[in-house]
C-alpha cells in the first residue's frame, strides 16, 4: 500500500483498507508529496524489489497515483536510470500491476495511464505516459474527502476545469459532441465546485466534483480533437522551481495563455463563453475577453490567486528561465498548433506576473 501523509490514518480509509485485506501480505510506504518527488518514488522502488512485492495499491490522491505509476514501471525498468523513462521517454517494456483508491478528486490519474513526477535536486517536473499504467480498478471516495481543507478542495477544481481546457480551449473542429461533453463538465464543476469548496462534507457535492474530475482526464473528451497542453507544460516549471500547488500554476499560466493567444482561440472562447458562462452580448473579441474575465472571477471565488507575484516576491527572470529550459530541450513549439515557441512563453509567464 502506498500512500501520502496521515489522513488516510484519520478518515479510516486505512483501517477500512486494511480490513478489507485481511488474509493477504500488506506491507507500506508512506510519505509520497504532492507533486511527488522521484527521490522518494525511488525508496519505495528500492523497498518493493527487496521485498519482492507483486501488486500495488494506490492510496490517495493524484500524486500517490501518479508517484505509483511510475513506481510500478521503474521497479521493472532494466536499461539504466529509471529517470530516463521521463527526460528521454524510455519506453516501458513492462509494469507491475496496481490498483488505486482515490481520496481526492483533481488530477483523473485513477483513470488514466500518465503520471508527472518531479526531480528535486534538478528542479524539473516531467511527465509519461504507457499502455502498461493504467490501473487495473479504481474506487473513488467522496466521503473520504470530507475532511480535505478548502485549499486541496479548490485546487481539484481548478485542476480539473484546467484539464477539461486544455482539451477543448483550442479551435473549431467539428466535434460538437466533444465539446458538449466538455462543457458539460465545465459546467458542473462551476456548479458543483463551491458547494464542495463550502462544504467538503457535502456528500453530493464531492461525488459529482470527484466524477468530474475523473471525466475531465480519462480520454473522453479529448478523442479525435485538438488538444493544447502548454498551460501544464509551462505550470510545471512554476512548480518545479518555487513548489507552488499545481492547479495553482495553471490559474496563474491560464489566463495569461488565452490573452496572448486570442486570435488563434478567438473561435472557441467566444463558444466558451456563450455556452459555459452565458455571453451574449458584444463583439467576438468582447465576448473572448469577457470568457477569461468570468474564468479568473471563478478562481478567485475559490481563493485561488491568479498572478505568480501573489506566490513569490522573487518572480523576476523567470520568465526567462523558463523559456531557456523550453530551448535546452528542443521544444520549438507548444500549443495546439505547435506554434508557441519559447520567445512566446517568455512572454506569456511575464504576462502573469
Amino acid at each position: 500500500m502506498i500512500y501520502g501523509g496521515g489522513s488516510i490514518l484519520k478518515n479510516g480509509v486505512h483501517a477500512a483498507i486494511k480490513k478489507s485485506l485481511n488474509g493477504y501480505t500488506v506491507l507500506e510506504f508512506n510519505g509520497i508529496e504532492p507533486n511527488p518527488r522521484y527521490e522518494t518514488a525511488m525508496k519505495a522502488v528500492a523497498f518493493i524489489k527487496a521485498e519482492k512485492i507483486d501488486f500495488l495499491l494506490a492510496v490517495g490522491g493524484g500524486s500517490v497515483i501518479d508517484a505509483t505509476k511510475f513506481i510500478a514501471a521503474a521497479a521493472m525498468y532494466s536499461e539504466g536510470d529509471p529517470w530516463d523513462i521521463l527526460a528521454k521517454h524510455k519506453h516501458v517494456n513492462a509494469a507491475l500491476p496496481f490498483g488505486a483508491v482515490l481520496t481526492l478528486p483533481a488530477t483523473g490519474s485513477e483513470m488514466n495511464n500518465g503520471a508527472v513526477i518531479t526531480r528535486e535536486a534538478t528542479h524539473e517536473k516531467l511527465s509519461f505516459m504507457s499502455p502498461l499504467t493504467f490501473p487495473l480498478f479504481s474506487f473513488l471516495l467522496p466521503d473520504a474527502a470530507a475532511t480535505l481543507p478548502q485549499r486541496q478542495v479548490a485546487n481539484g477544481v481548478v485542476d480539473s476545469f484546467m484539464h477539461v481546457m486544455e482539451q477543448y480551449m483550442t479551435y473549431p473542429a467539428n466535434a460538437p459532441l466533444q465539446d458538449r461533453f466538455a462543457e458539460s463538465i465545465l459546467q458542473t464543476l462551476i456548479e458543483e465546485g463551491p458547494k464542495a469548496y463550502a462544504n467538503p462534507a457535502n456528500y453530493d457535492a464531492m461525488s459529482n466534483l470527484m466524477w468530474s474530475a475523473t471525466m475531465a482526464l480519462n480520454g473522453l473528451i479529448g478523442s479525435g480533437v485538438p488538444q493544447d497542453w502548454a498551460v501544464h507544460m509551462i505550470g510545471h516549471e512554476l512548480t518545479a522551481q518555487f513548489d507552488i500547488d499545481h492547479a495553482r500554476t495553471l490559474a496563474i499560466i491560464a489566463p495569461s495563455h488565452y490573452s496572448y493567444n486570442l486570435e488563434s482561440k478567438k473561435e472557441k472562447l467566444v463558444q466558451f463563453g456563450e455556452r459555459v458562462w452565458g455571453i451574449t452580448t458584444g463583439t467576438p473579441e468582447e465576448k473572448a475577453k469577457a470568457a477569461i474575465k468570468r474564468t479568473v472571477e471563478f478562481f478567485h471565488s475559490l481563493g485561488v490567486a491568479t498572478k505568480l507575484s501573489d506566490y513569490t516576491d522573487v518572480y523576476k527572470g523567470t520568465a526567462q528561465n523558463i523559456s531557456s529550459r523550453f530551448t535546452e530541450r528542443g521544444w520549438a513549439g507548444l500549443g495546439e498548433h505547435q506554434a508557441i515557441t519559447p520567445s512566446d512563453v517568455e512572454k506569456i509567464v511575464e504576462m502573469s506576473y
